[in-house]
């Protein structure tokens, strides 16, 4: 099934099997700004032979955070509940605040009677009003515990009130592409006004991993102690596979179970990988575990992710006409990596296509032609190629003398 203009970046070749996704593409969108898209990615599902596994949840998607490829998935632009996995956005929100200095991981916060409030049949750190509280003893209670008071007081601490709060989340969320999600409130009790989809909440995930690492290791944090009560973190892969280093599980009697979970693994000579895998609408805390478990094992189990070209290697040097140069470097702006099944790398082969004749003057980073990545001679991927620096237009005479060669070539 061929899909276009996916997220108003790339478009995307893929197939639906049992109702399941197959390598499809999600590329960071900070990446691609100013890029003149040079890095969409365009995928066959000609070379695309592995089942997916069959996943006992309602939505689910696995990506692959190296190279920006959704390995596979089922129904993942469906509208579900995020629960507690809401929380991610709101520490978005805040380490966004912190690197901007308006807070500091040990600015002390007022505990509001309404954060101290919240549903008292939820998950809570226990934070008190007589007790401030530290802004990284908040961000354990969140990301650790699960806390809903913490949710407030860190939204309140941060924009004043939670309704603000919640602006500032909907707005990231319109700045990072998440179409089909909105935030009613930071900690993910249900809303009307709360919803998202697997395919958003993995871009998300990979946001926070990508733009915030130093503070995403509080997601590995087994158990946090505050108020003399000590709660273990609710994402048990953290006990079950040394690789799984966050990020977070949430849970209501509307939506079920739900978890995000990343794992590194070594990628042969390449280095580490890094996979994320979203569960919604388990029946068990246990199924979301081993469910998750499953899709990040059959993605490593079963693909590749290889660097193609870096970022600014030329890949060709063409004749450039009625140029100040005579040839000019072509490349991406973007590294170029791309997860296939295993085996199939070896295979890639390269046919570049150029739009020749190539005319000064050119504009670095402006198109100049295709490359596809074939197997067995059918396309795998289909790369815009840019022109890597500025061709300024020859002297008169110079181009009079490249015309008349056209003329005659």
């Amino acid at each position: 099934m061929l899909l276009g203009n996916v997220d108003g970046v790339a478009q995307i070749a893929s197939f639906q099997h049992r109702s399941t996704t197959l390598l499809t593409h999600i590329a960071p969108m900070k990446k691609l700004i100013a890029a003149v898209a040079a890095s969409l990615l365009t995928l066959s599902a000609s070379a695309q032979t592995v089942p997916a596994p069959q996943i006992a949840a309602k939505s689910w998607l696995l990506l692959d955070a190296t190279s920006g490829q959704v390995i596979a998935a089922q129904d993942p632009n469906t509208r579900i509940e995020p629960a507690s996995l809401t929380k991610i956005m709101t520490a978005y929100v805040t380490f966004q605040a912190i690197r901007d200095k308006k807070l500091a991981l040990n600015t002390m916060v007022n505990v509001s009677a309404r954060a101290w409030k919240v549903d008292s049949s939820s998950s809570k750190m226990f934070i008190d009003p007589a007790t401030p509280v530290s802004v990284d003893d908040l961000l354990h209670g969140l990301m650790v515990q699960s806390g809903n008071d913490a949710a407030v007081a860190l939204a309140e601490a941060v924009a004043g009130d939670e309704g603000t709060f919640v602006v500032l989340m909907n707005r990231e969320a319109q700045r990072m592409g998440l179409k089909n999600t909105r935030f009613g409130n930071p900690h993910g009790l249900p809303s009307p006004d709360n919803f998202s989809t697997t395919n958003d909440l993995a871009r998300l995930a990979s946001n926070v991993i990508r733009d915030f690492p130093e503070f995403y290791k509080i997601d590995s944090v087994k158990q946090f102690t505050y108020n003399k009560i000590t709660q273990q973190n609710r994402n048990r892969l953290l006990w079950l596979d040394p690789t799984v280093d966050g990020m977070k599980t949430g849970h209501t009697e509307s939506s079920g179970y739900s978890m995000i979970a990343s794992a590194r693994r070594p990628n042969g000579a390449s280095g580490q990988r890094r996979l994320i895998s979203v569960v919604s609408g388990a029946s068990s805390d246990g199924v979301r575990t081993q469910e998750s478990q499953k899709l990040l094992n059959w993605g490593f189990q079963n693909f590749d992710t290889v660097k193609l070209y870096s970022k600014g290697q030329p890949i060709a040097t063409p004749e450039v006409w009625k140029g100040a140069q005579s040839n000019v470097k072509i490349g991406f702006t973007n590294d170029i990596l791309v997860t296939v099944p295993k085996g199939v790398a070896g295979k890639l082969k390269p046919v570049l296509q150029r739009n020749d004749p190539l005319m000064a003057p050119l504009a670095r980073n402006g198109r100049v032609g295709t490359l596809r990545m074939m197997v067995d001679n059918k396309p795998l991927l289909v790369l815009p190629v840019v022109a890597l620096e500025e061709i300024q237009e020859a002297s008169i005479f110079g181009r009079a003398w490249d015309s008349v060669r056209l003329m005659i070539k």
